[in-house]
């Protein structure tokens, strides 16, 4: 072989006798460079794939297919080869998870990330660029809160004023791990009616309050993604039943909070039980598909969970904002921390006994209520969110939006923001299907030949 004398080169190399912590395992090696460790278990090397904050590909070797899939279904990472190694096809999506990013090429899920819901105009998409320019003035301040702002004034009346004995306070709690729990900062926010008189009170939830909420939306997350997925949508009926026996109850409280009229607080309810009913058909009909590539053998796309996502619902429907952004996630394998609307929070917290009442695990969703942007702000710098959602509709939104893209760059979460552009809730082609399922599911696909020589 003749000698090379320009350039940087670097032999092929076997690396062994390296640990878990070691460089050459935790970063990407860009060279003919492997790194060898040993197991004694699937379980433990499944560990050690993810072990990673990278996810781009992986390939699997096993004389045991139904082991190979086993495993390959369990790494998080973008692409999985089985007993075979970097193959590719325009057909089928190629792409990664965690900081290897997010969004696919290639396949239909690769046309996504060009493609806008048809119900958005030109006009929306214009003003988004307009209120883009204008919310990065305000970087510096965002996200800080001021919880003076919260003390309701003295000519305020409180609950139950003018009783003849004092009224039992009901404030509510946060709802983390499937327990109701105080704010941990013992700070609360009040709740006003239509008319400024003070309602209630919630919780004003703080950083550690959102640590908890992830910890235990991170800890039921496995469990949750890898259940039936007639189990997941039978829970969503539950819950639905369960809030259609209290529909008159959550309306009142819809009432009091918006101002709005009976006949649109019983169609809010009506259309939150209604989309708990369309998720809950979707939980095993948005599962994947297979491709059609040069392989001989299975190239098949899975829909799995994107994580644990954070989540700012609409101030405008208190009930109907919250079921539209929760349902889809769940019902596809995600565990949840939402924050409710912040003016309106009741709606969301009168739902703790609905949950209880429902089958649901502890830690699928967990409720921090307080200020949205404080919240959000915590929740999207947080490493083990995996993705934000955003909808609090005109005012703050533009400026919230690109705050929260901006942050979401240090740890690459993906996600989901309205930049200000209001939805209709109650129209069908806003609220819910495709668009929603599509943001909380990853893509991984498995490629699988087939054949006596294997």
């Amino acid at each position: 072989m003749p000698e090379l004398k320009d350039g940087c080169f670097y032999p092929p190399t076997l690396v062994t006798n390296v640990q878990t912590t070691s460089t050459l395992v935790q970063q990407e090696i860009f060279g003919p460079v492997a790194v060898v460790q040993t197991f004694r278990t699937p379980k433990e090397a499944i560990k050690m794939a993810n072990n990673s904050c990278y996810g781009l590909a992986a390939s699997v070797w096993s004389e045991n297919i139904g082991l190979a899939l086993e495993t390959a279904v369990s790494i998080r990472a973008g692409a999985l080869w089985v007993n075979s190694h970097n193959m590719f096809d325009a057909a089928a999506g190629f792409g990664g998870y965690k900081e290897s990013g997010y969004g696919r090429e290639g396949g239909e899920e690769g046309l996504y990330a060009y493609l806008k819901p048809k119900w958005q105009q030109q006009l929306q998409q214009r003003r988004r660029q307009d209120e883009l320019e204008a919310a990065k003035d305000g970087v510096g301040s965002w996200g800080k809160v001021d919880r003076n702002d919260n003390l309701p004034s003295a000519a305020t009346s409180l609950p139950g004023a003018g009783a003849s004995q004092p009224s039992i306070d009901r404030t509510p709690k946060m709802y983390v791990g499937g327990k109701q729990k105080r704010p941990d900062n013992g700070t609360v926010m009040s709740v006003f009616d239509n008319d400024g008189n003070m309602m209630s009170q919630v919780g004003d939830g703080s950083r550690k309050d959102v640590r908890d909420a992830v910890e235990a939306a991170h800890k039921a997350q496995g469990g949750w993604g890898k259940r039936a997925a007639h189990d997941r949508a039978q829970i969503c009926f539950y819950i639905a039943e369960n809030l259609s026996a209290r529909k008159t109850e959550f309306a009142e409280t819809i009432g009091k909070m918006t101002g709005k009229s009976e006949a649109e607080c019983e169609a809010e309810v009506e259309e939150s039980i209604s989309r708990l009913f369309t998720y809950a058909a979707f939980a095993d009909k948005y599962g994947g598909e297979v491709k059609e590539t040069p392989l001989y053998g299975l190239t098949t796309s899975l829909n799995e969970p994107v994580g644990v996502i954070g989540m700012v619902c609409p101030k405008d429907f208190p009930l109907l904002g919250f079921i539209s952004l929760v349902g889809p996630a769940v019902v596809r394998g995600n565990t949840c921390v939402i924050c409710p609307s912040q003016e309106h929070p009741l709606a969301a917290t009168d739902l703790y006994q609905v949950l209880d009442t429902s089958d649901l695990p502890g830690g699928v969703i967990n409720i921090v209520t307080g200020n949205s942007n404080h919240l959000a702000k915590t929740l999207v710098e947080h490493q083990h969110v995996d993705a934000m959602w955003y909808f609090r509709g005109s005012g703050e939104g533009a400026e919230s939006s690109f705050n929260i893209e901006r942050l979401s760059a240090s740890n690459m979460k993906r996600t989901f923001v309205d930049y200000g552009v209001e939805r209709d809730w109650m129209d069908q082609e806003q609220r819910e299907g495709h668009e929603f399922l599509l943001e909380s599911t990853e893509v991984k696909n498995v490629w699988v030949p087939i054949g006596e020589s294997l």
